[in-house]
């Protein structure tokens, strides 16, 4: 009985060994082809618009899963409450159905400093599909120099 239980602890010890922790992807923010209007701070309506569709809180629950991929992803600018944003596909390679996927987005100034996390999240995404997300971002276009990416889920 004890080298089963020690079995078990070794296999156990291989699966706490695996990271939950997310790997990030860089980003490209390329501001050059923004008009010029998107460029400008949002207004105050505009932010409190913003504010009621970005989402800052992760669900805890959320763990690297093999099958969600990043297809794409890129920083785009939107005119009006939307503004600056990251959107993108994410597909689920894998024939299990995923129950919450999740995409967190850091952003950082030119200083190398994290302004904020933003996240998009879906439930329910089967195996072979794709989910398009758009993650809005609350930072200005100007104080934006770079950002970073992951895909996390819970599995069914």
């Amino acid at each position: 009985m004890a080298t089963v239980g020690g079995g078990a602890v070794a296999l156990l010890g291989g699966c706490i060994g695996t990271s939950d922790k997310p790997t990030y992807e860089e980003g490209e923010v390329n501001t050059s082809d923004i008009n010029e209007s998107n460029r400008s701070p949002r207004s105050a309506e505009e932010q409190i618009a913003a504010e009621a569709l970005a989402e800052t809180a992760a669900n805890e629950s959320a763990r690297p899963v093999d099958s969600l991929e990043l297809e794409q992803h890129e920083f785009v600018v939107k005119s009006g409450y939307k503004g600056p944003m990251v959107q993108g596909i994410v597909a689920n390679t894998g024939g299990e159905r995923i129950r919450l996927a999740e995409v967190r987005v850091r952003v950082y100034d030119a200083a190398g400093d994290q302004l904020g996390r933003y996240l998009d999240s879906t439930g329910d995404i089967g195996g072979g599909t794709t989910w398009r997300f758009t993650a809005v971002l609350l930072e200005s276009v100007a104080d934006i120099a770079d950002y970073d990416i992951a895909v996390l889920g819970v599995p069914k």
